[in-house]
């Protein structure tokens, strides 16, 4: 199994990992990145893997550091599952759509000043529409309960206690015919 960093690494913000074992690829959250304007540039790069490879997301919980690009994903064609509890799956109900609404809000504003500089503006990163599709993708999972995934992968979401419906991921993964017990949550805080 490879665990890529590619955000929440060196700061705390724009959560995002991919992992890869023999047969899949997967995300664990989608996060934004907050902050100054350097940080949240970071939120137009492109993705740094291939969104069509990826067969399935984590999502540990609704905060917008941790769930606020997956309409990105979304616009960028992935429309495979986000697992997530059922109270982060309704918490990202109202919560993407208002971050999609923060966004035109707040390129609209800046796309003024662009104007008025002579310069010409550019799209939001997503919008509250984008982020009401990208809701499809959503299954609830319960706390406690063993999840399969594929034949390969099965998860259990445990209760964090750090918002509702926020979860400790255990993943566990069949690499090379033998089974690999693996906490997502303590692999990423070693």
């Amino acid at each position: 199994m490879k665990i890529t960093f590619l955000g929440a690494a060196e700061g705390v913000t724009g959560s995002n990992f991919l992992v890869e074992t023999e047969t899949k690829k997967f995300l664990v959250d989608c996060g934004l990145f907050q902050g100054n304007t350097k940080e949240e540039d970071k939120n137009y790069d492109e993705f740094a893997f291939n969104v069509k490879e990826i067969d399935f997301m984590l999502l540990t919980h609704a905060h917008i550091d941790h769930s606020g690009r997956i309409p990105k994903l979304y616009n960028d064609g992935y429309r495979n599952p986000v697992y997530a509890t059922k109270a982060t799956c309704d918490l990202c109900s109202i919560m993407l759509p208002d971050s999609g609404h923060i966004q035109e809000m707040e390129v609209e504003w800046k796309n003024r000043k662009r104007k008025r500089e002579g310069k010409s503006g550019y799209p939001p990163l997503y919008t509250a529409e984008d982020a009401q599709k990208c809701m499809k993708l959503f299954e609830a999972v319960p706390y406690g309960e063993l999840v399969q995934i594929d034949e390969s992968i099965t998860v259990r979401y445990n209760d964090a206690g750090h918002m509702l419906g926020s979860a400790i991921i255990e993943v566990w993964v069949k690499e090379n015919r033998k089974d690999r017990e693996d906490s997502i949550y303590r692999r990423f805080r070693k």
